[in-house]
């Protein structure tokens, strides 16, 4: 029999905060209440219903305060509707020039992904769904071929199957309105087959393929500029009118490309809108997700013609005390699982009268609620921690509760660390490859850090022409010198040549002193003259070449996840939300972009002295006294548990051997020596 409270004393406070993201990332999504937002949900059942019925492409505006929970909202909808639409989300775009094929490539990314319960990516579940809807229009015959490709996926290999396929979609489908159907039509054939499947994939969302891969898929050139990326998302469009929706997510704009002023171009955003609309395109629900704040501020920029498309306006408003206490029940209901006997309380050891003497007006957003649990169970457990002797929290009584304790820096380093570790290993997870992110979005992502440690004036679009978003320049730290980057994975090699073009022309013009190319993938063979115009560029000169690792691409897509949260007011660490300018401050002072081999070869950081050859256990050790941190104190068998399912490969002798060695330093102490393992309690040391 373990008390509630000896449950309490042991465990990690349940309402600690994160950052808001991507929902498709969420593998473990938070626990939610049915009531919460139930009103906004049936609305958007309602609308996606009706699309599927007329097939009328409609978008709508979710608005609300910072804390309102949009991003868990979309994904509530995600898992609600799961079966009834494709869901895609679309990370905010960094250059207006652009949105098309930024849009595209986050559309077939959000496609190759599995719906929860489903075996399938929404990729080939929506071109299965296609194949039911056209089977009704087959003859006999044609029905039989369509029932093999269906059942059989990734068998059919006859050389005459490919024909009949393209053959089939154009007369069910037509190819009025289908840009480059034969192409098109040929690919999605290339997703049957396994083999091809990945790169039909790569080419679908617009990777700039080589010659050898382009004949692969039988296709003439990439998808390499906006009209072919618009004309591709308008196919999807087309056939998508023969299966369900397709919901467009258009989530934390506030990171979007911004005007020379500084505002956010939600015009770039709105003309997408309306150009769907004035082309007609069918089966889609587009969904612009924002912040009140920003919405007011930076609508009055867009053209009130593009605004009126957007018909639906749906609010998130502030919850009530009973879905706030809701709230609040389903984060401890792992903790009273475990109590015996059950506490009588839902929210224990929290009370409906706090609730009530806090949130006056009755309401208040879910993020509020959350801060103010987090806030008092901390309270409570270091009450319970003194054997309850006095003084007793007032709130306990019916009493107010304290004001919030002002924000501990050591405490939100110590949460931020923590959250990093998380949030990158949800970015290994998505990014298996340095090509699934696109030049643009990579550049964007080394300003975002180049910003962070103070690097002085950078300028993006370095390079001229068409793959200008490839490059920025920056001054080199502590001297006057210019440095131009330009980062391109294009596998194409004549991409390739005319980026070596701009390169030239851009040290012919002595635009910079060190020029970078960041590439990881093929220079091609000597005989070509892209390899001869980068070997007389970086070869023996004071340029350079850079192969980034895969571990330096996750070190800036983590942090570019969480400038992301920031910026949208949903980075809250230690119950502060944390502004961009103090997540630019914790990146410096906990130095965690120093790893990033990338910013160390490009002499940003320094360079970390090379190891003994033995596992390097320093994070885990930093893991559990970030931990501790956070905690104050927390049970020796949770803080085992927790450090062995983050560093799964550890062995908890190693384990037991670093909390000594963290004693050893006066990090951390057992609060009593003498008792039981699984009684034990660890705390931090605190500095007089």
């Amino acid at each position: 029999m373990t008390k509630i409270d000896e449950l309490i004393k042991q465990s990690l406070n349940p309402f600690d905060n994160s950052a808001a993201g991507n929902f498709w990332e969420e593998q473990k999504p938070s626990p939610s209440v049915e009531s919460i937002h139930q009103k906004q949900l049936t609305q958007i059942k309602s609308v996606l219903e009706q699309i599927s019925q007329d097939h009328q492409t409609r978008s709508l505006i979710l608005y609300g305060d910072g804390g309102s929970g949009k991003t868990h909202f979309l994904g509530q909808l995600k898992e609600q509707l799961n079966n009834e639409a494709f869901f895609i989300y679309i990370e905010p775009f960094s250059q207006s020039d652009h949105i098309w094929r930024h849009v595209l490539r986050h559309t077939v990314d959000s496609l190759v992904n599995a719906p929860a319960g489903q075996a399938d990516s929404q990729l080939i579940l929506w071109l299965k769904s296609c194949f039911s809807t056209i089977q009704k229009q087959l003859k006999s015959d044609q029905q039989k071929f369509i029932d093999r490709i269906k059942g059989f996926f990734g068998k059919t290999d006859a050389e005459r199957d490919r024909q009949v396929f393209i053959d089939i979609l154009r007369k069910t489908i037509g190819t009025t309105g289908i840009y480059n159907a034969n192409e098109f039509f040929g690919v999605l054939y290339d997703l049957t087959n396994p083999d091809l499947y990945s790169l039909a994939c790569e080419w679908l969302k617009g990777d700039d393929l080589d010659e050898e891969n382009l004949k692969k898929l039988r296709v003439k050139q990439s998808i390499d500029d906006e009209d072919k990326a618009r004309g591709m998302l308008g196919n999807f469009s087309k056939i998508s009118a023969k299966t369900q929706p397709i919901v467009l997510c258009f989530d934390q704009l506030d990171n979007i490309a911004r005007l020379p002023d500084g505002s956010l171009d939600l015009q770039a955003l709105f003309n997408v809108n309306s150009t769907i609309y004035n082309g007609k395109w069918k089966n889609f629900l587009i969904i612009i997700s924002i912040r009140t704040e920003n919405w007011h501020n930076n609508s009055k920029r867009v053209h009130p013609s593009d605004i009126d498309r957007a018909t639906i306006r749906i609010p998130l408003k502030r919850i009530t005390l009973e879905e706030g206490e809701a709230l609040l029940a389903t984060r401890l209901y792992p903790l009273h699982n475990q109590a015996n006997p059950k506490p009588t309380s839902p929210i224990y050891p929290l009370n409906r009268q706090v609730l009530e003497k806090v949130f006056l007006s009755g309401k208040a957003t879910p993020r509020n609620f959350l801060t103010l649990g987090k806030q008092l169970f901390q309270d409570y457990k270091e009450w319970v921690f003194t054997d309850k002797q006095p003084p007793k929290p007032k709130w306990l009584e019916g009493g107010s509760p304290p004001p919030p304790p002002p924000p501990d820096w050591e405490k939100i380093k110590a949460e931020f660390e923590l959250l990093w570790q998380q949030e990158y290993q949800k970015v290994q997870v998505k990014n298996t490859k340095i090509t699934l992110l696109a030049a643009p979005d990579l550049i964007r992502m080394l300003q975002e850090a180049l910003e962070a440690l103070q690097v002085q004036e950078i300028k993006p679009k370095f390079i001229s022409g068409k793959y200008a978003s490839n490059s920025l320049s920056y001054q080199q730290p502590g001297k006057q010198e210019r440095i131009g980057v330009v980062w391109t994975e294009e596998s194409n090699m004549n991409t390739f040549f005319n980026i070596m073009k701009a390169c030239e022309k851009v040290i012919q013009q002595n635009l910079c002193q060190t020029l970078y190319l960041i590439r990881a993938g093929s220079l091609g063979t000597p005989r070509l003259v892209g390899n001869q115009l980068y070997t007389q560029i970086f070869t023996f000169t004071n340029h350079g070449h850079i192969k980034p690792n895969l571990s330096s691409v996750h070190d800036l897509a983590t942090y570019h996840s969480f400038v992301n949260s920031a910026l949208a007011n949903e980075l809250v660490l230690a119950g502060k939300t944390i502004t961009l300018q103090e997540l630019q401050t914790l990146i410096r002072e906990c130095k965690i972009l120093h790893n990033c081999t990338l910013l160390q070869a490009l002499m940003i950081v320094s360079k970390k002295g090379g190891g003994n050859g033995k596992p390097d256990l320093q994070p885990v050790k930093n893991f559990m006294l970030n931990l501790v941190k956070t905690q104050s104190f927390m049970g020796l068998p949770t803080l085992i548990k927790e450090t062995k399912t983050k560093f799964y490969l550890e062995k908890e002798s190693e384990i037991q051997q670093l909390i000594q060695e963290l004693c050893q330093e006066q990090m951390v102490e057992y609060f009593d020596p003498k008792a039981k393992p699984q009684d034990q309690l660890v705390c931090l040391v605190t500095k007089k």
